[in-house]
């Protein structure tokens, strides 16, 4: 089971990789292909600026919350 600091609050489906081979591709992904591009797509996102863009607009002008 995990802990809350180890619940994901963000996941890419598979239909959100066929959505995109469908545009890219014009076709879907085999199960071999999602497995490779659903195993290597999170090294070509900017975890840390999307994660800081979105604190700094939903955030950054709210006062803060008290731990």
């Amino acid at each position: 089971m995990r802990t809350e600091m180890e619940r994901s609050v963000y996941e890419i489906s598979v239909a959100d990789l066929q959505r995109v081979a469908t545009e890219v591709l014009g076709r879907n992904l085999s199960d071999r292909e999602i497995a490779v591009v659903g195993k290597s797509v999170g090294d070509y996102i900017d975890w840390f600026e999307a994660i800081e863009t979105t604190i700094n607009n939903h955030l950054s002008l709210q006062s803060p919350t008290p731990p």
